[in-house]
This record gives C-alpha cells, structure tokens and sequence, in this order.
C-alpha cells in the first residue's frame, strides 16, 4: 500500500528526469525537401527565450535539443544555474558532456574524485561517470552543457540514472532567488 503525504508535505516533482522525451525524431521526406527545411531553420536561438525550470536549488534550461531544433538530431546544449551553496543532482549517464562555467566558482565531484572549478573553465565528464555539480558560496554557477546525448540514445546507449535529486529547498539567504533568462 502506497504511503500517503501528509497535507504539510509538498511533493517536489523533476519534470527534466521524469517526464517522457524525445531525443532523435525522424527525418522523412524526399531529399530536396528536407534539404530546403534545413536551410530555413534558424542558426541563432535565443536562450534568454527559454525559461528557468526546476528550483528553488538547482535551475536549468534546454536551449538547442532535437525537440526544439530541427537542424540539430545529434548535440544537446542547456544550461544550468545552481545558486551559491547549493548542488545539483548526483547521476551518472553513459554520453560524456563538456561544461563550460560562465559565472561562478565551485566544484563536481566525478567517481568520488573533487575537481574544482571558475568562470572560464571549461571541464570534461567522462562516459559513464557519476557525477554531482556543487556551487561555491558566493555567487551563482551558471554553466552551459553540450553532449552529444542523442547520439548515444539513438546508438542504444542508454544508461542514465539519478542517483539522488537536488534538495528541495533553497539554500539560506536564496528562498526567492531564480536566474534572469
């Protein structure tokens, strides 16, 4: 039998890990035809028109995906806030993933090993690796992600698992706070 809530209890729901997505979509048609469709799509996307989702200790957004971005079926780029003292969730996933660090200072923990890192670096997670996001107190981290995910899905390389979720609530002196688009 299911445990019940009780009413003072807020179910925090991670819609990014929960909810079914698509990560390859077909491309059908004759040639030509999608020749053209690709030379209409867009080559800038504007990040600043995706909102925030997710808080209040861990924000991100998707800004070019193969659900958003026709010219793309192979690379995923978001981007992630984490605010000052806070982490994202532990996971692990078969894909490697480049992040590069626009703001802030803090530090990712890889197979239980700490690598620290600033504004402007950029860091490497390795295929299969469990790993975890932490900020630094201070200032936000706001990193840019780019992974060739679809790529590995469509190949059938399908393992990614959370581990564990952010914490559901935000770190002291940030209850309010949520990222500028």
């Amino acid at each position: 039998m299911a445990e019940e809530k009780s009413s003072t209890e807020e179910e925090v729901k991670w819609d990014r890990w929960q909810k079914k997505r698509v990560f390859v979509r077909e491309l059908a048609g004759k040639y030509n035809e999608i020749y053209k469709d690709l030379l209409t799509q867009p080559r800038v996307y504007k990040s600043r028109e995706k909102p925030f989702k997710g808080g209040p200790a861990k924000f991100g957004k998707h800004i070019i995906n193969p659900q958003n971005a026709f010219v793309t079926q192979l690379i995923e780029t978001h981007m992630d806030v984490i605010p000052p003292g806070s982490y994202g969730q532990k996971h692990g996933h078969m894909n490697s993933a480049v992040f590069y660090i626009l703001e802030g200072k803090g530090h990712d923990v890889h197979d239980g090993e700490r690598l620290d890192w600033e504004a402007g670096d950029a860091a490497i997670v390795k295929n299969g690796c469990v790993h975890q996001h932490f900020a630094d107190e201070g200032k936000p981290a706001r990193i840019l992600i780019f992974k060739a995910k679809p790529a590995f899905l469509f190949s059938h390389l399908v393992f990614q698992k959370t581990v564990s979720y952010p914490p559901d609530h935000a770190p002291e002196g940030y209850e309010h706070y949520h990222p500028e688009d």
